[in-house]
């Protein structure tokens, strides 16, 4: 039998792990299971050729708010070219409105509802002919957790289906070479102890953890074959204290070096233990993701949220005090009762922590969730394709939320990107706050016709500038200029000088007196052994900011932001090597 687990990732770098959870489950079927990964940016021509090619008796589709569009297309079109496939689909975005696609698309087979491997092997015991242990054949009756068609046509739901141990999925990744280049999706906890209204983790409040032994097995597997990164899927990946500091621990004592860890976690529950460890560890080892969501009170309590916002703003302080985490924190705009201005008081609230990503994400009303059983009293409309997003509220109209997607836009191009980090502390005081001057910026872009605009990144630099001019004081926007000039060489080697940065204050002649010295002492660059004066000017940049001469060595890197190593360059050294 030719049974064909497909996923349709995002990108290409994402893997999915769900199908190879799937298949390391049904082992037993492990030759006739083939695994086939697509992403959104084919099209969906390309991905049903190769469904026929490969001519799947069964067809398995993993079903997520990304890819649903996809998957809809697909099996609108797959029984016509593929009659006699038989179609079942699984994930979260079909398992709480699995009558309703098994109406809507009558050559599907069946619908999985919840955890898919012991499921998923029992559907392959039943089209196999296999027996439950009785005296019958397998049914599809027996089997729980699903939604079926009969073979009358009409519409059969079992039980749901008991949660399973997670020490009873097999590790999904014994050929790594497989996943080369591409981010590992790793899970060591199922569940979320927390009843968050917009989201559907808190429907499974049966949190299991897998065996920390195994754990450590597999997250060495990850070190030793130098897996770039790793991306845990934990909902709340410290919410039991034991579970976390055994593996964050095991991680910084057996880091090569190379693999980077990312986890979700809940920055109030970190105890004094938990953050040293942290702020022990090598920079870049591991990232944290930390959704605030909201700073009005309010707003936390209606959606059934439990955090205490000023713990968090106390840990995500201490750990930036070493430098040596990058944190991710979240925002949602659209919940309940949080208006324009409330949220522009949470956005700066969260600003004010200087996480190295700020996500300004928006509500996706999510089938299955309390929200969307709530949509009508918080008087919410939102969008009826996946991903499901926020129109509009009670307390947020459209308009609000089309200046905040601007918001949006010029927070993950001017803050996310960091390529603008000491720029915008500066022009921050002249204006009355964070989310004022990201308000200005996007009405700045509006006025111009800048938006939807393919700019270059030297471009976003010239913008900002024009932009600043126009909102700061002259006093203040030759100070201002020079932390541009300084954010720019800070990422990039640009050759060419833009010219909104002026004529450089480096004569010719006085940086090829100190790159003649360099070569001779390597005071600055000692790892340029073996390259030349002219190689290592080539290969770094001098530039004088504020009266101070600074070298920036693109070689050596910060490992958490990308930006060049920067020496300062005595100006008595300067001086003397100076023709004349």
């Amino acid at each position: 039998m030719n049974i064909l687990l497909a996923a349709i990732n995002a990108k290409y770098i994402h893997s999915n792990l769900a199908v190879y959870s799937l298949k390391a489950y049904a082992r037993k079927y492990r030759e006739e299971i083939k695994i086939a990964e697509y992403t959104i940016n084919q099209t969906t021509d390309e991905i049903l050729m190769d469904l026929y090619r490969r001519c799947p008796d069964i067809l398995c589709f993993s079903c997520y708010l990304w890819n649903i569009d996809y998957v809809e297309r697909l099996i609108r079109e797959i029984p016509k070219i593929l009659p006699q496939t038989k179609i079942w689909l699984g994930g979260p975005e079909v398992s709480y409105s699995a009558r309703k696609m098994l109406e809507v698309y009558p050559h599907l087979a069946g619908v999985i509802c919840g955890e898919g491997e012991q499921t998923l092997l029992e559907i392959l015991e039943y089209y196999h002919g296999g027996n439950a242990g009785k005296d019958r054949e397998l049914s599809l009756s027996d089997i729980r957790g699903i939604m079926y068609r009969t073979s009358d046509g009409s519409l059969e739901e079992t039980p749901p289906r008991p949660v399973m141990d997670l020490s009873a999925v097999p590790f999904a990744y014994e050929d790594i070479e497989e996943f080369r280049n591409r981010i590992i999706y790793y899970e060591s906890s199922r569940g979320c102890p927390f009843s968050c209204s917009y989201c559907l983790s808190s429907i499974d409040k049966c949190l299991r953890f897998r065996n920390i032994e195994l754990v450590k097995e597999e997250l060495r597997f990850f070190i030793d074959h130098e897996v770039p990164q790793v991306k845990f899927v934990d909902r709340t990946f410290n919410c039991s204290h034991d579970h976390s500091l055994a593996v964050w621990s095991y991680i910084r004592e057996h880091d090569r070096g190379i693999t980077n860890f990312h986890f979700e976690i809940a920055a109030d529950l970190l105890t004094e233990e938990e953050i040293r460890l942290v702020q022990s560890m090598r920079p870049g080892l591991i990232q944290l993701e930390i959704g605030v969501q909201s700073a009005n009170s309010r707003t936390i309590r209606e959606i059934r949220r439990v955090m205490d916002l000023e713990r968090v703003e106390f840990s995500v302080a201490r750990i930036r005090e070493t430098g040596n985490v990058h944190q991710h924190l979240d925002l949602i705009a659209g919940l309940p009762f949080e208006d324009y201005k409330s949220f522009s008081q949470s956005f700066n609230r969260v600003y004010a922590m200087r996480p190295q990503q700020l996500q300004l994400g928006f509500l996706k009303v999510l089938k299955g969730s309390l929200m969307y059983e709530k949509a009508e009293e918080y008087e919410l409309l939102y969008q009826e394709r996946a991903p499901y997003e926020v129109l509009s509220t009670k307390w947020l109209s459209y308009r609000d939320v089309m200046r905040l997607k601007q918001i949006e836009e010029m927070v993950e191009v001017y803050y996310n990107s960091g390529q603008f980090r000491n720029t915008l502390e500066c022009a921050e005081e002249e204006f009355a706050d964070a989310f004022s001057m990201y308000e200005a910026l996007a009405e700045y872009y509006e006025s111009q016709g800048l938006f939807r605009v393919s700019h270059s990144r030297v471009a976003r630099y010239e913008i900002l500038k024009r932009f600043l001019e126009k909102h700061l004081p002259q006093g203040r926007m030759g100070e201002c200029a020079e932390w541009l000039t300084l954010d720019l060489y800070l990422r990039d080697n640009v050759r060419n000088r833009p010219d909104f940065l002026g004529e450089s204050s480096i004569t010719s002649d006085e940086a090829a007196a100190f790159y003649k010295r360099e070569e001779t002492e390597r005071r600055y660059l000692s790892d340029y052994k073996g390259y030349d004066r002219r190689q290592m000017r080539k290969m770094t940049h001098l530039e004088r900011l504020g009266g101070r001469l600074f070298l920036f060595d693109y070689r050596k890197r910060d490992p958490l932001n990308g930006d060049a190593f920067v020496y300062e360059i005595e100006e008595t050294e300067k001086r003397k090597d100076v023709p004349g």
